[in-house]
């Protein structure tokens, strides 16, 4: 069995960030996550996507955010396991211990959850004939947006990654926007600059509308798209985009006793601590009064979170905030001079 300071569960950003603040103050982590590499919802869904909400980088890509991340936490020598779930968490006195699907055990006075929304997969195409497709014309995530140049492009949805997608993509190809809604939930600034695209004749708007057929010889060659007044209209397709959400699964996180909200976990906002004492959750999956699902708002919580883990993890040390500017001891703990 392993001895740690923290066990953290999910290796997004926030989980990595949660690694770079506990880190500083001397506490030792390891991360767990079920997913095959770093990076969580940034690497698995919009690797290539632009974001813009990181303090001090105007733009970088969940790839660049994920390497910048690593890279910071890379004197803290950390351990990660990796395609690895954990099945089972109880506690022994003032520690708990966590059993994973791939043998691991674990011991130590916290846990985080950092998991993002859990396990997810992307809602699909309700059509049968679309499986064949998958990976082929019909995608859920854009791994390389180069792969989409120069195509006709139907994209489905209504948020965000639909919306930012559209306005990045029509830089270079044709591209239909679809929505079973007339109205949009994604930025207002985004959809601004669709509709003045739209107006240029580079981007069409389709609402409200769903897909009722494909059309294909050994490729996709169109879709079929059905208007809530019953009109249908055939639109030229090379490929398909899917933003349709995503099926979350807790997974055995839902087992634990902890409060749960719908499908996240409430917290104190105080330092972000589950009902359960030394079981903490930040990012996506903890819900607190005002929250905000942003990545910066996950950066907050475990900087919080952390606090608390080296008051249980070091009960006979007093903890003293040190500014990472002056610090000697975090310096030393940076390798840095």
């Amino acid at each position: 069995m392993k001895k740690k300071d923290v066990i953290i569960i999910g290796a997004g950003p926030v989980g990595l960030f949660a690694v770079h603040q506990l880190g500083i103050k001397g506490l030792k982590a390891v991360v767990i996550d079920n997913l095959d590499k770093v990076g969580g919802q940034c690497i698995e869904l919009y690797p290539d996507k632009p974001i813009y909400d990181i303090p001090a980088v105007p733009e970088c890509t969940g790839e660049e955010l994920t390497k910048r991340l690593l890279e910071q936490i890379k004197p803290f020598k950390t351990e990660f396991y990796l395609k690895d779930r954990v099945e089972e968490v109880h506690q022994e006195k003032e520690n708990w211990i966590v059993k994973t699907n791939n043998k691991e055990e674990f011991i130590a006075p916290n846990i985080i959850i950092a998991g993002g929304v859990g396990s997810f997969e992307p809602r699909k195409i309700s059509l049968k004939e679309s499986e064949k497709f998958e990976g082929k014309s019909i995608f859920y995530a854009v791994r390389n947006k180069d792969d989409f140049k120069n195509k006709n492009i139907s994209i489905f949805g209504g948020g965000d990654s639909a919306l930012d997608w559209a306005l990045e993509l029509s830089k270079f190809s044709k591209i239909t926007l679809i929505h079973r809604r007339n109205e949009f939930r994604g930025s207002e600034h985004t959809l601004s600059a669709i509709r003045k695209l739209e107006q240029e004749g580079k981007v069409s708007i389709k609402t409200p509308c769903q897909i009722v057929s494909l059309e294909s010889e050994k490729e996709l060659k169109s879709i079929t798209i059905k208007y809530d007044d019953g009109k249908t209209e055939k639109i030229p397709t090379d490929v398909i985009l899917g933003f349709f959400g995503l099926i979350m699964k807790l997974g055995p996180i839902a087992e634990w006793g902890l409060n749960m909200n719908k499908k996240t976990i409430e917290v104190n906002p105080e330092n972000f601590e589950t009902n359960k004492k030394g079981i903490f959750a930040a990012g996506d999956i903890c819900s607190y009064p005002g929250k905000l699902k942003l990545i910066l708002s996950g950066f907050h919580e475990v900087a919080l979170a952390s606090v608390e883990c080296f008051k249980r993890a070091r009960p006979d040390e007093k903890y003293r905030f040190e500014f990472t500017t002056s610090s000697k001891t975090i310096h030393d703990r940076l390798g840095k001079k």
